[in-house]
């Protein structure tokens, strides 16, 4: 019995850490050692459509007016908590990528809660330790599937809202239902890096996702 509940622990915390790996296996993740992997169910010309498994990340949010005046605080206050401000004082690796989840709607002179996520590094997926922060927290992303649209250059306020508007216009279009609350504001650079950068919009799919067949070039 003993045997079976350890091999039951080993076989979750294989299946927590499956889809947080070598940063190798993927093209976007140039400055980190570990990054969030995903298998590509479909892709357009306008979107990629991926499945997510459940992953672990600690957490953060920030009242402001502007996403750029959060970053800062958010940032700082994780990056703190990787450094070793945690009830077990330890250093965590930084991974890719990181996460903030935008409202859809927001007015310009209106406060917004903004939230910015780390993504937690294998080692950690299954017991990570305590923040000593009390605004630091832990958020479980579940099992799900995203439409996806890549950009490159900087992440800011009117080029997130620009790509996911795109986004948002190309799966109404086609009749795509997906969680119209929130998107996710994804980065996986840091500010060192001036070159290549890469940047995406993530809508969370609902119901069945909406993959259109490819044309056949033999049929025109």
């Amino acid at each position: 019995m003993v045997f079976l509940a350890g091999l039951a622990g080993l076989l979750l915390v294989l299946t927590v850490e499956a889809r947080v790996g070598d940063s190798s296996e993927s093209g976007f993740c140039t400055e980190t050692k570990e990054c969030l992997l995903y298998d590509l169910v479909c892709e357009t010309d306008g979107y990629e459509l991926r499945h997510y498994e459940p992953t672990k990340w600690v957490t953060t949010e920030q009242d402001s007016y502007f996403m750029e005046m959060a970053l800062g605080t958010l940032f700082r206050r994780l990056f703190k908590y990787i450094n070793g401000s945690n009830e077990a004082g330890v250093k965590i690796n930084m991974t890719a990528p990181v996460i903030i989840t935008m409202q859809e709607k927001q007015s310009m002179w209106k406060v917004t809660t903004y939230t910015m996520s780390f993504l937690l590094p294998s080692a950690h997926q299954s017991a990570p330790p305590k923040p000593t922060d009390d605004k630091v927290f832990f958020t479980d992303m579940p099992d799900m599937k995203v439409y996806v649209r890549s950009y490159g250059g900087w992440m800011m306020s009117l080029s997130s809202k620009i790509q996911s508007s795109l986004l948002s216009r190309e799966l109404d279009g086609l009749g795509a239902t997906y969680n119209k609350d929130f998107h996710y504001a994804v980065g996986y650079d840091s500010p060192m890096k001036i070159l290549n950068r890469h940047n995406e919009v993530w809508y969370v799919a609902e119901g069945e996702p909406t993959c259109p067949a490819p044309e056949d070039p033999t049929s025109a």
